[in-house]
């Protein structure tokens, strides 16, 4: 009888914890990556989960490694640093990053992870936490075909739909392609809803006609049920990862010498918001920063 694929998982966070979870409902064996929050791994041990101290001692215990981290500088610490995955992972080890990560970086860490054997594939998701915790992601995945199917099994517990975007790090770059177009669109919204409120607009008949036309969309829902409703639980996303995000998203166009006009204002409307305290809060809260800034002393709804 074929030993099921033993799974590890590092970040279990607001997406994580979700995905997590459906892993392990599905059968897998999971080790998860002890964490300072401590909630969400003492649920998944509850449920079976086992728990490794290290990134070291998780990649010794795992077929599949499955990385949510907040950035590439952890991605390279958690993959390469001291007491690594590195250091555990066996040869025929297949790392997955699910973090919203640099290209340039994710090739750096799959060249030296190769150099003892160890296979690296980008696998970021889209969607929410709500979609986390369903199993419904869209997971977008970068590597050769057979690293793909390999994944494939451990993927369909949290993904609805899986896309095989190309090489190794065009998921991410898609990804940053992807979130920039949404953060982008979620500032000029913020920005169109401040000026509304500030003109004596209704905000509750700005959304009525834009959602009627052509320029709706489901990021326009989202930023004006808070502007309206007061609701942000649609857009659980904070204001510094949308700015972590536009920026590896610059550094992209940059490094196809390109310019970026609507990334460079987006990443300076959210890096201002970062700098004025706001950047744990989530984007639709943009609405209240952009009154803010302009000094309306009120907040966006």
């Amino acid at each position: 009888m074929t030993e099921p694929v033993k799974v590890g998982f590092a970040g279990v966070g607001l997406m994580g914890r979700g995905m997590a979870g459906n892993i392990l409902a599905k059968g897998f064996p999971l080790t998860v990556l002890g964490h300072r929050n401590r909630k969400p791994v003492e649920e998944l041990t509850a449920l079976g989960a086992a728990e490794a101290a290290t990134p070291k001692e998780l990649a010794a215990a795992s077929d599949v490694v499955i990385l949510c981290m907040p950035n590439s500088r952890v991605v390279e610490q958690v993959c390469l640093g001291a007491d690594g995955i590195i250091e555990g992972a066996k040869p025929g080890t297949l790392v997955l990053d699910s973090s919203t990560a640099e290209p340039a970086s994710t090739k750096r860490v799959a060249a030296a992870l190769a150099e003892k054997g160890i296979d690296f594939i980008d696998a970021p998701m889209t969607m929410t936490p709500k979609e986390a915790m369903e199993g419904t992601l869209n997971v977008l995945v970068g590597g050769p075909d057979a690293l793909v199917e390999k994944a494939r099994p451990v993927l369909a517990c949290y993904a609805r739909n899986i896309f095989h975007i190309g090489p190794l790090g065009a998921a991410h770059s898609l990804k940053l392609i992807n979130n920039f177009m949404s953060m982008s669109m979620s500032a000029l919204v913020a920005e169109a809803a401040t000026t509304a409120r500030a003109a004596g607009v209704d905000l509750g008949k700005l959304r009525e006609v834009v959602s009627a036309g052509a320029v709706n969309s489901g990021m326009f829902q989202k930023i004006m049920a808070y502007a309206v409703d007061g609701d942000a639980s649609g857009l659980q996303f904070a204001m510094a990862n949308a700015r972590k995000d536009v920026g590896y998203y610059n550094d992209i166009a940059a490094e196809a010498g390109l310019p970026a006009p609507f990334g460079s204002a987006a990443l300076q409307l959210y890096t201002l918001a970062c700098a004025t305290g706001h950047g744990e809060e989530h984007v639709p809260l943009l609405v209240d920063v952009m009154a803010e800034l302009g000094g309306l002393n009120g907040a966006g709804r």
